[in-house]
């Protein structure tokens, strides 16, 4: 646990491998988010794919952490990557209770936001839209929630 925390606190690496200052996504329901838009959130971004045991695993922990903080002080960005088409993301997106907005990802999509080596791959900017995270594999609710307590007033 703590080697994947360490990996979550890996600032050097993150502020050096992505530029996210601008990005602008579009979600399956037609709305636009900008990472300008969460000025006072935190903002989690976070890519996954469909066929993805690790993703699956992730999906309803960034769900609840989404449905405790949704409205508050915490915004999560789900960019589902490597789909076919955009019904079976929609039909997974709802088998799975996902609750926070979906985005078509692609490579142009990808590149705003930062490098994507592995699924799931998650972004996370502070309160003040710098980035302050970036892990991949799994993250639990728990893991995000001490990080940002533990981040607060930084």
């Amino acid at each position: 646990m703590r080697i994947r925390i360490g990996i979550f606190l890996c600032l050097a690496l993150c502020t050096a491998m992505a530029s996210a200052a601008g990005f602008s996504v579009r979600d399956m329901a037609g709305r636009v988010h900008r990472l300008s838009d969460y000025k006072g959130q935190w903002v989690l971004v976070n890519f996954w794919a469909t066929w993805c045991p690790p993703c699956r695993e992730e999906i309803p922990e960034l769900s609840a952490l989404y449905n405790r903080h949704r409205n508050k002080d915490l915004e999560v960005i789900g960019i589902a990557m490597d789909y076919r088409n955009p019904q079976q993301v929609r039909r997974f997106a709802n088998s799975m209770g996902v609750s926070y907005p979906v985005v078509l990802g692609d490579r142009e999509i990808a590149a705003q936001i930062g490098p994507v080596s592995g699924l799931p791959t998650t972004y996370l900017y502070n309160p003040q839209g710098k980035l302050s995270a970036y892990h991949v594999g799994p993250l639990t609710e728990a893991e995000v929630e001490r990080y940002i307590s533990t981040n607060k007033k930084k």
